[in-house]
């Protein structure tokens, strides 16, 4: 929607996006943030047309292969959540490798929502819950909010305290519907193309 409103191509908008990566994280350690997860593909978004999604796939490879080492540099930890189901089998490798290199870092865990759906996430916890009753590894009776939330694809880290939903949009549009329960909400007129540091350090002021 930037780059249309700009009478720009959609691939334009999601390069520029890439920026406010950039910008966003190196903020986010700036400030001290622990843990900052950026929706960047849903599960849905591979409905969109192909050529749109094969831009998508190549910023992110050109993301990881050039961003990563600065990242690691910077400490940053990389987490992945979502589905591995459907993803292009050049781009899972790179996933993996950003993951295992930066696994020992420890100033901003940066959680990169890839393939990723709420309601998605919430079915495989449960279907992993049903297996382990299945098994006889548990017991039905012993499963509670503790128990999903440790089948979780975020069972490793604390809810977030804060969400920051840009566009001027406001809905959480799939996105950590379960860790959401007593998050606070900042919704921000600007495109994601646009935030950067200014636009985080205001959401963190209104929170």
């Amino acid at each position: 929607r930037w780059a249309q409103a700009r009478g720009l191509p959609r691939s334009r908008g999601h390069r520029k996006g890439v920026e406010a990566v950039r910008a966003t994280v190196r903020a986010a350690g700036e400030l001290g943030i622990e843990t900052l997860t950026l929706f960047s593909f849903s599960s849905e978004n591979w409905n969109r047309p192909a050529a749109e999604i094969n831009e998508l796939m190549r910023l992110l490879k050109i993301f990881i292969r050039r961003d990563l080492a600065d990242l690691h540099k910077e400490n940053v930890r990389i987490s992945i959540i979502g589905s591995r189901d459907g993803v292009p089998s050049d781009v899972l490798p790179l996933l993996d490798d950003a993951v295992h290199l930066t696994r020992n870092n420890t100033r901003t865990r940066l959680v990169i929502a890839f393939n990723y759906g709420a309601r998605d996430e919430l079915a495989r916890a449960t279907q992993r819950i049903a297996e382990a009753v299945a098994a006889g590894k548990l017991d039905p009776s012993d499963v509670n909010q503790d128990t999903i939330a440790a089948h979780m694809d975020t069972a490793d880290w604390s809810d977030p305290e804060l969400i920051i939903r840009t566009s001027g949009e406001k809905r959480l549009s799939n996105f950590l519907l379960w860790q959401a329960a007593y998050s606070e909400f900042v919704f921000v007129d600007c495109m994601w193309p646009e935030f950067d540091k200014t636009q985080l350090e205001a959401a963190i002021a209104e929170f």
